[in-house]
């Protein structure tokens, strides 16, 4: 997977960004992701994560992640013809998942699990998010999270 990690906090241990990068490269081939398949994280924190879900969620209280999938089919998107012959491994953008760092701290501490768990949880909830698994209805929501459950159990990341 192409992954690009951005620390917006200029804090966070670079054991930290190995297990997102670890965790995230286990859950694309746990998914089967084409190699070349492209996403980014940025760590920040509350500060950060609050304005962004005050703007584009509409929520004015800071949040734990937030997931922005890039859309396929624009309708306003100019469309790239390219030539039917050849062959081009065209990389997939999937889109930027951003982690508040104080939530990941706060977190944990409340449920009584390693920070690295609940960053785990994060990251791979929000890739999860990207590869268009949601939780609004009951049936997605058990989806869903029992393949979170599934991967982390798999990495080694268990409560």
């Amino acid at each position: 997977m192409d992954l690009e990690i951005y620390d917006d906090t200029k804090n966070v241990p670079e054991e930290k960004i190995k297990l997102i990068e670890d965790i995230l490269n286990f859950a694309g081939s746990y998914l089967k992701l084409p190699e070349n398949t492209e996403m980014s994280v940025t760590l920040m924190d509350n500060e950060h994560i609050h304005e962004i879900n005050k703007k584009y969620r509409g929520v004015d209280k800071p949040t734990d992640v937030i997931s922005f999938a890039i859309e396929e089919d624009d309708p306003d998107e100019v469309p790239i013809i390219l030539p039917e012959d050849e062959e081009l491994d065209i990389p997939k953008n999937i889109g930027d998942i951003m982690v508040s760092m104080d939530k990941v701290k706060e977190q944990a501490e409340y449920l009584g699990h390693s920070e690295d768990r609940e960053l785990g949880f994060l990251v791979v909830h929000g890739f999860l998010h990207l590869n268009g698994y949601d939780h609004m209805k009951e049936e997605d929501e058990r989806e869903m999270f029992g393949l979170q459950r599934e991967i982390l159990d798999s990495y080694g990341l268990t409560r």
